[in-house]
C-alpha cells in the first residue's frame, strides 16, 4: 500500500501528536560540577566501552606537560590563587599590543576548573579556560574605573592583577579602592587588559562598556596561560600564585 506524501505527512503528525501526548513532563535541574578524577571512581562500563577507541587519541592531544604548579590553585570569590594567576597573566600580556596595563581583570565564572599542584598539562589549561575569549585592551576614565569597582564589589569579587586592592563589604559595597597604593583618579586615565566578553559588560561588569578606545586582539586567553606555564618552565621555575588580599571582605 503507498500513502500520498500529504497522507503520510498526516499520519506522522498523528504518530508525534500520540507520542507527545504521553510523555510527562519532568523538573531537570542543572549544576556546574567539576571534573576531577573521583568520577572515575565508579565508571559506567557502558559508556567506557563507546569512549574507549577514542581516548587514545584525546590523550595524545590532552596529555603533553606544559610545566608544573608549585601549588594547586582553585576558584573562589573574593580572591583566589587561580584567578589571581590568570589576571596577572593578563596584565602581563599587555605588553605584546603596546600598551602596559594598569589592571588585569578576569571573571570566576570564566574560570571552569582548577591548576593542579604538580605537572600542569594542555588539559588543564584547556578545562580551566574552555572558551574562544580572547585578549582585549581598553581604557576607561577613572570614574567609570570607581563604577567598575562597584560592580566588582557587588558580585562579590573578580580576579584582579597584582598592585589592586580593594576592600568590599559582605553585601556587595564598595569601602575602598586603590591602584598601586594609590586611590583612584576620577579624571584619570586608566588601562584594562581583560577578555573581549568582559568588555562588553557581560557578567555584570557594566562600566566596561563605556570605554575611551578598546583594542580587540588574536591572544587567545588559553594561549597565554599555556605560553606562562611554558616560559616559567624553560626558566626553570613553577609557577604560584596565593591570596594575598588584593580583595578583602569587611
Amino acid at each position: 500500500m503507498r500513502y500520498s506524501k500529504i497522507g503520510f505527512f498526516l499520519l506522522l503528525c498523528m504518530v508525534s501528536g500520540t507520542v507527545w501526548a504521553q510523555k510527562t513532563v519532568r523538573l531537570v535541574e542543572a549544576g556546574r560540577y567539576e571534573m576531577t578524577k573521583k568520577w572515575d571512581a565508579a565508571p559506567d562500563s557502558a559508556a567506557w566501552r563507546i569512549v574507549a577507541p577514542y581516548r587514545k587519541a584525546v590523550d595524545s592531544i590532552m596529555s603533553p606537560v606544559l610545566g608544573e604548579s608549585e601549588v594547586y590553585m582553585w576558584v573562589d570569590r573574593p580572591e583566589s590563587p587561580l584567578s589571581n594567576f590568570v589576571a596577572d597573566v593578563l596584565l602581563d600580556a599587555s605588553v605584546r599590543v603596546g600598551k602596559k596595563a594598569d589592571i588585569g581583570l578576569c571573571n570566576m565564572g570564566g574560570l571552569r576548573s582548577t591548576m593542579p599542584k604538580g605537572p600542569v598539562t594542555y588539559g588543564h589549561i584547556l578545562e580551566i579556560s574552555p572558551f574562544e575569549n580572547k585578549l582585549c585592551i581598553l581604557a576607561l576614565k577613572g570614574n567609570k574605573l570607581l563604577e567598575l569597582m562597584e560592580q566588582i564589589a557587588a558580585v562579590g569579587g573578580e580576579g584582579v592583577s597584582r598592585g589592586i586592592k580593594l576592600v568590599i563589604t559582605k553585601d556587595g559595597r564598595l569601602l575602598n579602592a586603590e591602584i598601586n597604593g594609590k586611590p583612584i583618579d576620577p579624571n584619570g586615565i586608566y588601562v584594562i587588559s581583560t577578555l573581549d566578553y568582559l568588555s562588553e559588560g557581560n557578567d555584570r561588569l557594566y562600566a566596561l562598556k563605556d570605554h575611551l578606545f578598546k583594542k580587540e586582539t588574536d591572544f587567545k586567553v588559553r594561549d597565554l596561560l599555556m605560553e606562562a606555564v611554558m616560559y616559567s618552565q624553560s626558566a626553570g621555575r613553577k609557577v604560584t600564585a596565593k591570596v594575598e588580599g588584593r580583595i578583602t571582605k569587611q
